[in-house]
């Protein structure tokens, strides 16, 4: 249950020692452990490069290439993906102010906006990023498919969540250590992928074809939905930058709510903001530009016939550039990127939890951590939502798994929102009280207001197909846009019983003390690199 407001706000210094005093209830509580800063920079690093490179870039795409065609697949990834780059430089700044234990955004959202902000927004990531494990374990079901076996789903179903469980209940450190060796799998196998296309681009394939943008031409570069001529063109493209959405969920968010386990977190996470830019273009960018190249948008097995999510595009491109044994290979270690993906969806889940109780908004119980700084109530809590991975059994994993995809989108585009209002409430209070931010980004604040205005449209536009008679499906919809009632309810149930709350703190008595010594105490001064280690250290170090 939310903890008991204070008596009173008052004006002046009662009000911010009043809502200072709130904050040290909830986050000094000394009877309980907290997390452990047992993440390294090489873990943070690649973690922000590759930890959520999962199955929305691997197999969604493939959906989202069979409608849009491969110039609107493009291009909503640059759409998208400009928008995420915004949040990811906004949030950094508040991260790297004040990186405390269970600092996840609906923390920072209940310090700097409201505790209903921050109590809504805490839910929304816990069920959310629960609800996105089963969907990771459902996708590696489906890659699982593209080999002839007679073993039944729900057998590897199983064996996906055990792995994953098993990766949490370890200690932070190797939970990191599994994090960096599965993402960086991840990024070679992307790198040898762009070379493949590229080769592939200048005909350096088996049947020497030289493939150019042959694709593009035929069956052409972008398609119709639902209806025909340029409105079915219009479509087609509002469907495709809502899919694409999917490959970049709550990737902004792993990087804060990693803060509080990592090792010199003010300097580490600028690095990682800074270095999503780079992910950005030569991943998603470069990646969604290979997938046009090498494989056709009429490929009936990239919708599983027609069905839903179906294979890899990269694997179909592979395939039908004839190249034996290595689709059987990258197969494989998408596999593993569902796997890692799993794995980060759950950690941030759990943590997410944990956070809610640090800020009083979950029974205490959840913030109860072992001796390793594993928060093992809240993970046990979170891994429960594991159990809809059995949904597959009956209904179809193609199905299921746009079912997820469709719920959770909402409440990423929700959370990115809500990033922006906390960003602008932290920034108005570091202005009002003097205090200079550690980290500045050159987009902001011109990139929150660009979110501003894009998330709250993609809200609108997620499930919008299911408009059209002939799309129209109950679980469709429902799936589109529960997640925005279900905000909505729980932020505005919040303030009902704690009405006597403020809608905003204001900017000089938001609290930006508590937690800022401990900040402090957990910076090492950076290591001095020159020539070739000053490029290799942060893989290395």
């Amino acid at each position: 249950m939310p903890t008991p407001a204070p008596p009173a706000y008052e004006k002046g210094e009662e009000s911010r020692d009043a809502i200072r005093a709130m904050v040290e209830r909830d986050l000094l509580d000394s009877r309980y452990s907290q997390t452990q800063r047992g993440l390294k920079s090489r873990h943070v690093q690649m973690m922000a490069l590759g930890g959520t490179i999962g199955t929305g870039l691997f197999v969604g795409s493939g959906q989202a290439l069979a409608i849009g065609g491969p110039a609107f697949l493009l291009g909503a990834y640059i759409f998208i993906g400009t928008l995420v780059l915004m949040v990811v430089t906004a949030i950094a700044e508040i991260g790297t102010y004040l990186p405390v234990h269970g600092g996840t955004m609906s923390y920072y959202g209940y310090r700097y906006v409201s505790r209903s902000l921050g109590f809504a927004l805490g839910y929304l990531y816990w069920y959310s990023m629960g609800i996105l494990v089963p969907n990771e374990v459902v996708a590696g079901a489906l890659i699982i498919g593209y080999w002839d076996n007679n073993v039944h789903i729900a057998v590897w179903i199983t064996i996906l969540i055990v792995v994953i469980l098993v990766l949490n209940v370890l200690p932070v450190k190797w939970y990191g250590e599994s994090e960096f060796w599965f993402a960086s799998i991840k990024v070679i196998m992307l790198l040898g992928l762009l070379i493949l296309a590229f080769i592939l681009f200048w005909g350096g394939g088996p049947h020497r074809q030289r493939l150019g943008f042959h694709y593009w031409k035929m069956p052409g570069a972008a398609n119709e939905y639902i209806v025909g001529g340029h409105a079915g063109r219009f479509v087609a493209l509002l469907q495709c930058v809502v899919l694409s959405a999917f490959a970049f969920l709550f990737a902004p968010e792993l990087i804060i709510q990693t803060a509080g386990e990592m090792q010199s977190p003010r300097y580490n996470i600028p690095r990682a903001s800074r270095r999503f830019f780079y992910r950005l273009f030569f991943f998603y960018i470069l990646g969604s530009l290979a997938i046009g190249v090498i494989c056709p948008s009429s490929e009936s097995a990239l919708t599983n016939g027609g069905a839903g999510a179906g294979s890899s595009p990269f694997v179909v491109g592979i395939k039908l550039a004839g190249i034996p044994v290595l689709d059987s290979i990258v197969n494989a270690v998408i596999l593993t990127s569902a796997w890692s993906s799993g794995n980060s969806y759950l950690y941030m889940s759990s943590r997410a939890l944990y956070s809610l109780a640090v800020s009083g908004n979950a029974p205490s119980i959840f913030k109860s951590c072992n001796r390793y700084g594993l928060p093992h109530y809240a993970l046990i809590a979170s891994a429960c939502f594991s159990a809809l991975s059995y949904l597959a059994v009956g209904s179809g994993s193609s199905q299921v798994f746009n079912w997820f995809v469709s719920l959770t989108n909402t409440s990423g585009f929700i959370s990115w929102t809500c990033c922006c209002i906390i960003y602008f409430r932290f920034r108005k209070a570091t202005d009002t009280q003097g205090v200079e931010r550690p980290y500045k980004s050159m987009f902001q604040p011109y990139g929150a207001y660009v979110g501003m205005v894009g998330f709250p449209f993609l809200i609108l536009i997620n499930g919008f197909q299911v408009f059209f008679k002939q799309k129209w499906s109950v679980a469709g919809f429902f799936t589109a846009y529960i997640g925005l009632p279900a905000f909505l309810i729980l932020y505005f149930g919040h303030r009902f019983f704690y009405r006597h709350d403020p809608w905003a703190w204001k900017p000089e008595d938001v609290d930006l003390v508590t937690g800022l010594e401990e900040t402090l105490a957990a910076e090492e001064p950076p290591k001095i690199r020159t020539g070739v280690i000053r490029f290799i250290s942060p893989i290395w170090e």
